[in-house]
């Protein structure tokens, strides 16, 4: 249908129920979605003109459990969020895509530019855009020219993976204008993991891509790293009675990638000393007999984080199985052993450079208050270090919870999310 057909359509509720049971917008909150999808639209026709127009949405992702084991061949637990980046796209007959996001300058990528990663285009959407076509073209696939204009909701900088959420939006759009929607979306997340790899020059796991590509809440299994075990898990946690809550503490990032590169490389140094690449291909027994080694050798944090690795997996494991039957008792408990471990072990809450700040050393803290008695669970969110920390609050307790959690860090600090059920989604 033309544009203005699209925006009469959303605007009437054609497309409230997929809205609703797929991308978890609330029925309280499907007017201002409307006008949202509605405005969009409207940018999009005064960029390109009432032309025929398609609407898709990828969520953002929140990371549950496995809190850094994927980049030594772990076992992750992740869920897609109601927070999306959403497009209105166009298919064009010239070969070349131009993309124009709220908020940014418009990209433009011709067809002779996708052959190989440009320098240049380094750390650019432009550059993802590439990768995401070319990842298509060497799997045999189709691709062409496509207008598209996308606005975001995925909060940048909040662990929230807007940037994994805009890689597969591409392949999305790929998918459904050019390959009939044929594409499973979690061949669509290897495919932005590459567009990121090669075309855009960070090396990031497949966690990100995969939990926003695929929706719901997600296991993944990294042992084969070229054909990761991905099960979606039949849990509703809204249903279930709770929200996710995301606070923001505020903290400075800066001067953290040392902080962050520790990790893997304190983890992948143990598994050196017994001679594998990876902590995968070691066990706790082994970590434990070799203990007194490992301290002496590498020193005390390279045991406590590659323990809390071979742990982690276990509870990964575990809230899987919980997942499964339905158990939220189960999988709370050990969401908290989770981080526990996180701060105690795997010392990722705060930066030893600057001990002064702790936001995520307090969020937790007064989180664990709040919810002591009530139910749910808590931990760091993401990388860590600073940043984010994840509640699991009862339903009921939500607004209270979200206005402590602000009185603290701020108006707007604390995000109530849903799990939605899509990934990857063509709405109309």
């Amino acid at each position: 249908m033309k544009a203005s057909e699209l925006k009469k359509y959303i605007l009437e509720g054609g497309a409230d129920n997929t809205l609703i049971c797929e991308c978890a917008v609330s029925e309280r909150d499907i007017l201002s979605k409307r006008e949202r999808i509605a405005a969009a639209v409207d940018s999009f026709v005064d960029l390109y003109g009432d032309r025929t127009a398609y609407l898709f949405s990828v969520g953002g992702r929140s990371e549950i459990s496995g809190n850094h084991t994927d980049h030594n061949r772990g076992k992750v637990l992740a869920a897609a969020i109601d927070l999306d980046i959403i497009a209105v796209a166009s298919p064009t007959d010239d070969g070349t895509v131009t993309v124009k996001s709220e908020g940014f300058e418009a990209d433009t990528v011709l067809s002779g530019e996708i052959a190989e990663p440009i320098e240049e285009r380094r750390f650019t959407s432009a550059a993802i855009i590439a990768g995401m076509e070319r990842a298509f073209l060497d799997r045999g696939l189709k691709v062409g020219g496509f207008v598209a204009y996308t606005v975001s909701s995925v909060l940048k900088g909040s662990g929230l993976s807007s940037s994994a959420a805009f890689e597969v939006m591409m392949g999305n759009i790929l998918n459904h204008l050019y390959n009939g929607g044929a594409v499973d979306n979690a061949e669509i997340a290897k495919m932005a993991q590459f567009a990121e790899n090669v075309y855009f020059g960070k090396p990031c796991g497949l966690m990100d891509q995969m939990a926003c590509a695929v929706g719901g809440f997600i296991y993944i299994d990294f042992a084969d790293p070229a054909a990761p075990v991905v099960k979606k898990q039949d849990f509703d946690l809204t249903r279930a009675g709770y929200s996710l809550c995301i606070t923001d503490t505020g903290g400075n990032h800066a001067d953290l990638n040392e902080d962050y590169a520790s990790v893997p490389a304190e983890m992948k140094a143990v598994a050196r000393l017994f001679g594998k690449e990876v902590l995968r291909e070691v066990s706790e027994e082994e970590l434990i007999g070799e203990a007194k080694r490992i301290r002496e050798t590498l020193g005390d944090r390279h045991l406590m984080r590659a323990l809390h690795f071979v742990r982690e997996n276990k509870r990964v494991e575990a809230q899987k199985d919980a997942l499964e039957k339905g158990d939220s008792e189960e999988f709370f408990k050990n969401v908290i052993a989770s981080g526990l471990s996180s701060f105690r072990y795997l010392q990722n809450v705060y930066t030893v450079k600057n001990v002064s700040e702790q936001g995520l050393s307090v969020a937790l803290c007064l989180t664990e208050g709040f919810l002591s008695d009530k139910g749910g669970a808590w931990r760091v969110h993401g990388g860590g270090f600073a940043g984010t920390v994840q509640a699991f609050v009862p339903t009921a307790h939500t607004a209270d919870y979200k206005k402590f959690m602000e009185s603290i860090f701020g108006v707007g600090s604390c995000y109530v999310l849903s799990v939605r059920k899509a990934g990857a989604v063509r709405i109309v």
